[in-house]
């Protein structure tokens, strides 16, 4: 990247890449702190609104309030959307209703109703009575769908015709209406008298095909239709299966209500990826902007839950507390068994929660699934129980240590596949979330099965 620098014709070579930039996010430190909104403003002029929230994210908490006062105008509609909600929420407590007002209109009503609904009802209220009847409407419409649901995730602006126009009706039509249009879409869908969509056009067939060409000739039927109450998940599982580029929203009455479109669902794959991936690790979201106070209410709850797990485990330990005092070698060689299968269980778990997200595993094949995970959990166990077999020998010179180490070896790596399919499908038959905390139990049933089969094989065969 090139060198940044801050004359009056040149703020960035590369504007693109300014929140990887430290010299260009030191400057921005700098000019909030010295109050130069003139500075501040032709800093960021030349990004683009997602390359500006990106840059403002590198800021703490206090230099983004003070940003928010000092160029409020930086925090258009756009910016706000493009924000991450604890940065979006820091800054929106600087800004005045009115403001926020306007910005927020800019938006399409998707975009709007996310920035909205994390106001508190306070200030939604205030801001909500600055807009105009018809946003306020689509705004208080989608709020009221269940989040992370289609409704709330729907853009209310679509542009639909019915059968029986001919493609240059459609586009004359558009053309006379440009100002309604939505600001990006990909398909006209296309409607009955019912106003229920029958089909749907992608814009670049419309736009190659004949004036004369009825659409219902032009057509093709929708693959999917999205009822408001499907969760979102689901939704991006369908837009993935079938190469979707947007799809209809229809009421009870099968109505075309809006649409779903495919940067929305892109974020919504974004959000569902991380989220399983920071359950799995037992933690919350902790943007930059987070104070230590909340990232250690986020995730302290789950190092106390494993440290009720520990203190099971080491309770069995305690169990066999005079086989260890008779033989110290079991002392330096049980960990080694615990901390494989909790590695073997982990493998396996990160393969059934991306499985059973991806749709891949369901009740025709868990069957096939769950001994797969098993043999797989067996086999390894055989492989390392050989290898760690001859490390005791050659450790300890004591075949009945090496034999004791390697079955508890083999029965713990296959405890670990099978634990690590079987918790998570049991927490999906249960209507539990698979990722939350699969991961803690694996590693509880890894660590007193290793310890419970080591040390209990070791009392009967060693002492």
């Amino acid at each position: 990247m090139g060198e940044a620098a801050f004359d009056d014709d040149v703020l960035i070579d590369s504007p693109a890449r300014a929140d990887t930039d430290p010299e260009f996010v030191a400057n921005l430190r700098q000019a909030i702190a010295d109050a130069d909104d003139n500075l501040v403003r032709r800093m960021l002029a030349p990004l683009h609104e997602a390359d500006i929230a990106d840059v403002l994210e590198q800021l703490s908490a206090s230099q983004q309030g003070a940003l928010a006062q000092l160029s409020p105008d930086i925090f258009t509609g756009e910016v706000l959307a493009e924000l991450e909600p604890d940065s979006r929420e820091v800054v929106m407590e600087y800004l005045d209703t009115a403001h926020l007002a306007a910005a927020i209109q800019e938006l399409d009503s998707d975009d709007a109703t996310e920035v909205v609904e994390e106001m508190d009802d306070e200030t939604r209220a205030a801001v909500l009575a600055e807009f105009s009847e018809s946003d306020r409407e689509a705004v208080e419409q989608s709020l009221s769908f269940e989040d992370e649901t289609a409704g709330r995730l729907m853009q209310r602006e679509f542009v639909a015709a019915p059968e029986f126009w001919s493609v240059g009706h459609a586009l004359d039509h558009m053309r006379n209406e440009a100002d309604e249009l939505p600001d990006k879409f990909h398909d006209l869908f296309v409607i009955d008298t019912g106003f229920r969509p029958v089909g749907e056009i992608p814009v670049c067939r419309l736009v190659s095909a004949r004036r004369d060409v009825a659409l219902s000739d032009l057509m093709e039927a929708p693959r999917i239709l999205v009822a408001p109450e499907t969760d979102q998940e689901e939704v991006a599982y369908l837009f993935q299966k079938y190469h979707l580029v947007s799809a209809p929203v229809v009421d009870d009455a099968g109505r075309l209500t809006g649409m779903l479109t495919l940067d929305d669902i892109v974020h919504v794959i974004q959000d569902e990826n991380k989220e399983d991936l920071l359950a799995l690790a037992g933690v919350n979201e902790a943007g930059l902007a987070d104070t230590v106070y909340r990232s250690v209410r986020s995730r302290a709850p789950w190092l106390l839950v494993n440290l009720a797990t520990a203190i099971l485990a080491s309770g069995v330990i305690a169990l066999f507390e005079g086989a260890i005092s008779q033989v110290v070698a079991l002392a330096v060689l049980m960990p080694i068994v615990a901390s494989m299968g909790g590695n073997a269980g982990t493998q396996s778990l990160a393969v059934a929660v991306r499985s059973i997200a991806e749709r891949d595993l369901t009740a025709a094949n868990a069957v096939r699934v769950i001994w797969r995970e098993l043999a797989t959990g067996f086999v390894n166990g055989i492989i390392f129980a050989v290898v760690m077999g001859l490390v005791t020998v050659l450790w300890f010179q004591d075949w009945g240590l090496a034999a004791v180490i390697a079955i508890a070896m083999v029965l713990n790596l296959a405890c670990a596949g099978l634990s690590g399919i079987l918790i998570p499908l049991a927490m999906v038959r249960s209507g539990a979330d698979p990722a939350v905390a699969s991961s803690v139990f694996v590693t509880t049933v890894t660590d007193v099965v290793g310890f419970l089969a080591f040390l209990g094989l070791a009392t009967i065969v060693l002492l």
